[in-house]
């Protein structure tokens, strides 16, 4: 047990693959380390430790996903009139740019927190991104980024070893 070590264990936590070998243990192990218990079922898992438990775990994600974008769709904000011609406005902008713009259906947190938009008058979009680096699980979103900025420039704040922030490169 990695919580007593005292007692063999006997349960392995979902979300962190810590050992305890008793119900006691197990709450203590949560407490400690601020554990929900519940597998994160969007974590990296890199292909030497990619498993069949693994596939099925995707595959019924996938599946989950899929009865919520069906949800989704037949709610009724789908086909409000305002939600409708915004959306005509920036995928139709950006058709005219040559971008093939995909959106997730209405109901998703991410499409709800997509703040991506375009300015008639410069002819330009700004976009909503979210950069995430899997192998130190840091995130960082960004809005507002006007999409003649290179990927260089927009990586530079986060991984320069001379302009980025250290703590921030550290990470």
């Amino acid at each position: 047990c990695e919580t007593c070590s005292e007692e063999e264990a006997k349960y392995r936590c979902p979300r962190c693959m810590k050992y305890s070998c008793s119900l006691l243990c197990v709450k203590k192990h949560k407490l400690a380390l601020s554990c929900n218990g519940v597998r994160d079922k969007t974590a990296f898992v890199s292909v030497n430790e990619f498993t069949d438990l693994n596939l099925l775990s995707d595959y019924r994600f996938l599946e989950d996903v899929g009865r919520t974008a069906d949800a989704a769709a037949r709610h009724p904000t789908v086909h409000s009139p305002t939600t409708k011609k915004n959306l005509y406005c920036l995928r139709n902008n950006a058709r005219k740019c040559d971008i093939d713009l995909r959106t997730l259906p209405v109901g998703f947190t991410k499409r709800r927190e997509n703040s991506t938009t375009f300015n008639c008058t410069e002819k330009k979009f700004y976009w909503h991104l979210k950069l995430i680096f899997p192998h130190c699980h840091a995130e960082y979103t960004l809005q507002g980024v006007p999409d003649d900025k290179t990927l260089a420039d927009i990586l530079k704040p986060y991984i320069d070893p001379v302009e980025s922030d250290p703590v921030v490169c550290q990470r």
